[in-house]
C-alpha cells in the first residue's frame, strides 16, 4: 500500500443561518479561540476562523440567505464534527453549565470508548469523543 496522500485536518468551514449567535456559541460556549475575522464585502459575507487545537481550524462563514442544513432525517453528506475530549462526563457538565442539552452517554460498540452529541445553534449534530490522545480541558 502507497503512503497517504493527505496528513491531516486543516478546517472544516460551516455556513451559519445567524452569524453572530454562532460565534457567540463556538467561543464562549466552546471556547474555541478566534485566530482572524474578515468581513468579505463582495460576498455580503462574515469569515471567522477558530482555533480548535494547534493547527486544526472552524470556519464559520455567513451568507445572506443560506438554505437550511436537513440533519433529521440523516442526509447525504457530512453527518457530524466530533471532537476529542479526555473526560466526556467533564465536558458534558461543563457545557449543560452553559445551557447546552447533550444526549445521554454511550459506548462505541467497536472501541469501547465513550461518547455523545449535541447540537449547535443551526441543529448541526457535534459529539464529544473520549480519547487519550485529547489535551485536557
Amino acid at each position: 500500500m502507497s503512503k497517504p496522500l493527505l496528513s491531516a485536518i486543516h478546517h472544516v468551514a460551516l455556513i451559519c443561518s445567524d452569524y453572530p449567535r454562532s460565534k457567540a456559541f463556538y467561543t464562549q460556549t466552546l471556547g474555541l479561540r478566534v485566530v482572524r475575522e474578515v468581513y468579505r464585502e463582495a460576498r455580503g459575507s462574515w469569515k471567522c476562523d477558530l482555533e480548535v487545537s494547534p493547527g486544526v481550524q472552524l470556519e464559520l462563514f455567513s451568507f445572506p440567505n443560506p438554505p437550511p442544513r436537513p440533519s433529521r432525517p440523516e442526509a447525504q453528506g457530512l453527518r457530524h464534527l466530533a471532537f476529542a475530549v479526555p473526560d466526556v462526563d467533564a465536558v458534558v457538565g461543563v457545557l449543560q453549565q452553559r445551557g447546552v442539552a447533550c444526549e445521554a452517554v454511550r459506548i462505541d460498540e467497536y472501541t469501547g470508548r465513550r461518547f455523545t452529541f449535541f447540537a449547535d445553534p443551526d441543529g448541526l449534530p457535534i459529539e464529544l469523543y473520549e480519547s487519550d490522545a485529547a489535551v485536557a480541558v
